[in-house]
């Protein structure tokens, strides 16, 4: 059974932190709850919901590689990077490519950036939300945020897995951010929101969201 997540907000709220009124422009509809929390109920023209039954829209790793399967490991990119149907998206690459290959978002959002000159946008695509911030005039990848339990890291961990299967799968090495498990590799984040021993969201994220 799919079970939906309503997850946080937190790496809109960092880039926007700080910004007066300011012009928005929503395609789809987008709702905000009063608890800040953010859910996407419309398509974009000619979008289907992916069916979301399973974990099926990344690859899995192959038994006994908890460090992802063999298709990643022809696949080169630094840090964490997180793959949906052949799309690899890392933090902080240009987001072109990837948006490109994934196709039109079940719903979008861009706002005026208050940290960078240009917009901030999120596009929204069933399973997960993609975060992107502009530079020089192009878009760069700034948080992908895990909204349900059908989809999972390239490693097999998704939201409902415990503390001790994200272990084994990247080891012992976390920090502890009040109630959320973080694990950095060249420049970036891996954060495991936790509810006690269970994870409850997953999000990838740029360390610019730290300025």
């Amino acid at each position: 059974m799919k079970k939906r997540i309503l997850a946080g907000v937190i790496c809109l709220t960092i880039l926007l932190s700080g910004c007066g009124n300011s012009t928005k422009i929503i395609e789809g509809d987008v709702t905000m709850k009063e608890s800040d929390d953010r859910t996407e109920t419309g398509e974009a023209a000619g979008t289907q919901q992916a069916p979301g039954t399973e974990k099926s829209n990344v690859s899995e790793p192959s038994e006994g590689m908890a460090g992802g399967t063999a298709e990643d490991e022809a696949v080169s990119y630094k840090g964490y990077a997180f793959i949906h149907d052949g799309a690899v998206i890392e933090m902080d690459g240009e987001a072109a490519a990837a948006i490109e290959q994934l196709g039109d978002p079940d719903s979008y959002f861009e706002a005026p950036s208050c940290a960078f000159e240009g917009i901030d946008r999120i596009y929204t695509y069933g399973s997960f939300e993609l975060d992107t911030y502009p530079r020089d005039g192009k878009d760069y990848v700034s948080c992908v945020i895990f909204k349900d339990d059908t989809i999972a890291t390239p490693e097999g961990i998704g939201i409902g897995d415990s503390v001790a299967r994200m272990e084994e799968a990247y080891g012992t090495g976390w920090t502890d951010r009040d109630g959320m498990a973080v694990y950095e590799k060249d420049g970036m984040k891996l954060c495991f929101i936790l509810d006690g021993e269970e994870i409850v969201s997953i999000e990838y994220r740029s360390r610019v969201l730290d300025n």
